[in-house]
């Protein structure tokens, strides 16, 4: 239940003037307590199986649970089926989550065999969280531990530090559990410091809820974009370049050129002036920026630069450190600063397919959605602070317009508002910042979800969260408006009266980046591109070697009119040219015999098997080039 906004066991004492809720186990709350409640019967099972095992922490997280371990050898996938039957047994005995309340001392005393959780005992408040949420085991303003008490005998179990809310009892988990998979991570997500076994888990309320979890779990690793990449050949990340920094293979880079060339096309009429900036700069930069004060853990370390020594070998010249760019901002911002800007040049549209680097740790960098080389659609936009309220309106509406152009129409918004840990800037320019955010979006008809917290340290933002196809959400574009940096970088702009004024600056990625969308897209369409996405759009099978001249002066008028269109002349028996195409996900085959070929026509076969026959060649050159134009998504008989 939740008392006076607090989440609380069911257990807690209420007095008559407190505001209680309660928390179904369907709701994020619920689903999150339950899990949390999911992985301390791991942990305990753990424990009951090898009990040298060292307890880290286990919190909930999207979609279920994890929990860390120090053990003498690693986990293995046979170990899974004997942990799940000790936890079974753990659940079926019903036992209760019992809170207790204990100081520093009493705390160290009782866990004196856990030296994680005895380092964690000094952080009760979250003082000191991280993305590893430690904070989720010391417990709030109190210490706090949870025992597992036998229900028949009120014997005490086991025990973990934790602040919960915890389940009344394990055999609320029931089935709808099971655990998932295997990893590594180092305690407190350092390098520095040990090496920990992650288990991760999920739970439902219902058996059926985990089945069809998993169901969907089993669609998404169908559609998994590294898997994709490799078997359609879009692209790779060979060792020898590094974690996080993909190539493109030609049928990849046909796709992003695509991607690009349609973006600068419609930034171009939407009134963007393209710049170009370089990789890396001085640190002075940063500094003005800010990126080095807050930002500095995600940026790659500096190269020291320019330095000159004498002939004894002596400096004469200090070097200077030089940075690989995390960000565009600071340079485009110079860009408007090169010269005396007028209210009559604004608002002024800068953007750049900029490419920037990023210090990803090795356990986060993951496909192309998790990178530590990236190119950005960035654009930064400044406005006057009259304007700037119908800037963002309309840079909202072509977001979202464009994103629709790629097939994305499903989507809500989010609001990130300050971190007040991690800003800089007045209370006041952040108030009128998210308020002016919060009237735009809110003016767009679509849902709003808060994100308190989550923004960058220099302004607040809009993301715009996109739900794919098979449900999952990708935050994708994202806007924010921002006093700060304008501020920071004296930039000034001649009013009508004469007077300076300072801009706004609006920053927008559209796709985030390149590779990311590059990856959601590719997951989306299950590799199935639209159309005009396609790096192969139509291919030619000929029934026989005899056909292959008439394919070659229909596929001939096709790549003519711009086309990407081939004809297989190879040796393969046609079944197999079907099959391979197929697998290439090709959107169009054409193939053609006796009768095709006497009455001047071609049998289009779709990727889903379907056909269609005696279609005349001039209204299939008609029919394709009208499905590139609308860039439509074609699979089956009857959409083109």
């Amino acid at each position: 239940m939740r008392v006076n906004g607090e989440l609380k066991d069911l257990a807690t004492t209420v007095i008559p003037t407190d505001v209680v809720e309660p928390v179904t186990i369907g709701s994020p709350d619920g689903l999150s307590i339950l899990r949390h409640s999911a992985a301390h019967v791991l942990a305990q099972a753990v424990q009951t199986v090898n009990p040298a095992a060292r307890l880290g922490i286990g919190p909930p997280v999207t979609d279920g649970f994890y929990y860390d371990f120090d053990v003498e050898e690693a986990f293995t996938p046979e170990d899974i089926k004997s942990l799940e039957k000790a936890m079974d047994r753990i659940i079926r005995q019903g036992q209760r989550f019992v809170r207790r309340v204990v100081t520093d001392d009493q705390a160290r005393d009782e866990l004196a065999a856990e030296p994680y959780k005895l380092e964690l005992i000094g952080l009760k408040g979250g003082a000191a969280e991280t993305v590893d949420n430690e904070s989720v085991e010391v417990g709030g303003a109190e210490l706090t531990i949870y025992d597992n008490v036998d229900p028949k005998t009120g014997e005490t179990l086991w025990k973990d530090l934790c602040r919960g809310p915890h389940l009344p009892n394990t055999r609320m988990i029931g089935n709808g559990y099971s655990l998932t998979r295997l990893a590594a991570a180092y305690w407190r997500g350092s390098e520095k410091n040990p090496q920990l076994q992650r288990i991760y888990g999920t739970a439902w309320p219902t058996k059926d809820e985990l089945r069809a979890y998993q169901a969907r779990q089993e669609e998404a690793a169908k559609r998994d974009h590294r898997k994709l990449g490799a078997e359609l050949d879009l692209f790779s990340f060979p060792e020898e370049i590094g974690s996080g920094l993909p190539v493109f293979h030609p049928r990849g880079g046909i796709i992003r050129q695509e991607m690009e060339n349609y973006s600068r096309k419609r930034h171009t009429e939407a009134g963007y002036d393209f710049v170009y900036t370089p990789h890396i700069t001085k640190s002075n930069l940063f500094e003005t920026s800010g990126h080095l004060d807050w930002y500095a853990d995600g940026m790659f370390p500096p190269m020291k630069l320019d330095a000159e020594y004498d002939a004894d070998g002596h400096m004469t010249r200090q070097g200077v450190d030089y940075y690989l760019k995390p960000m565009n901002c600071p340079f485009h911002n110079l860009i408007f600063r090169s010269s005396g800007r007028s209210y009559r040049d604004l608002p002024m549209r800068l953007f750049e397919f900029g490419s920037v680097y990023r210090y990803e740790k090795s356990g986060v960098v993951h496909g192309l959605t998790r990178v530590r080389g990236m190119t950005q659609d960035d654009a930064h936009i400044y406005t006057t602070r009259e304007g700037m309220k119908e800037e963002l309106t309309s840079t909202l509406s072509f977001v979202l317009k464009l994103l629709a152009d790629y097939g994305l129409e499903d989507y809500y918004l989010e609001l990130s508002t300050k971190d007040p840990k991690k800003f800089v800037g007045t209370d006041e320019a952040w108030a009128e910042a998210t308020d002016t955010l919060r009237e735009v979006a809110e003016a767009s008809g679509l849902e709003l979800v808060a994100d308190p917290g989550g923004a960058a340290f220099y302004g607040p933002k809009i993301s715009v969260q996109a739900r794919d196809a098979i449900g999952r959400t990708w935050q994708m574009s994202t806007i924010q408006l921002d006093f700060n940096l304008p501020e920071r970088f004296d930039l000034e702009y001649t009013a009508p009266d004469g007077s300076r004024q300072r801009p706004v600056m609006i920053h927008r990625a559209l796709f985030g980046s390149i590779e990311r969308f590059f990856a959601v897209l590719t997951e989306h369409y299950a590799g199935a591109f639209p159309v005009w996405l396609s790096p192969v759009q139509v291919v030619g099978i000929p029934v026989s070697e005899q056909y292959g001249p008439y394919l070659d002066e229909i596929i001939g008028r096709l790549e003519t009119a711009g086309v990407r269109a081939q004809v297989d002349h190879s040796d393969d028996r046609m079944q197999k040219k079907i099959r391979n195409h197929t697998k290439a996900k090709v959107p169009f085959q054409l193939i053609v015999g006796e009768d095709d070929r006497s009455n001047r026509s071609v049998s289009f076969r779709f990727r889903d098997g379907t056909q269609e026959n005696g279609v005349p060649a001039d209204e299939a050159i008609r029919r394709i080039i009208a499905a590139i134009h609308m860039r439509a998504q074609v699979t089956t008989q009857g959409q083109v």
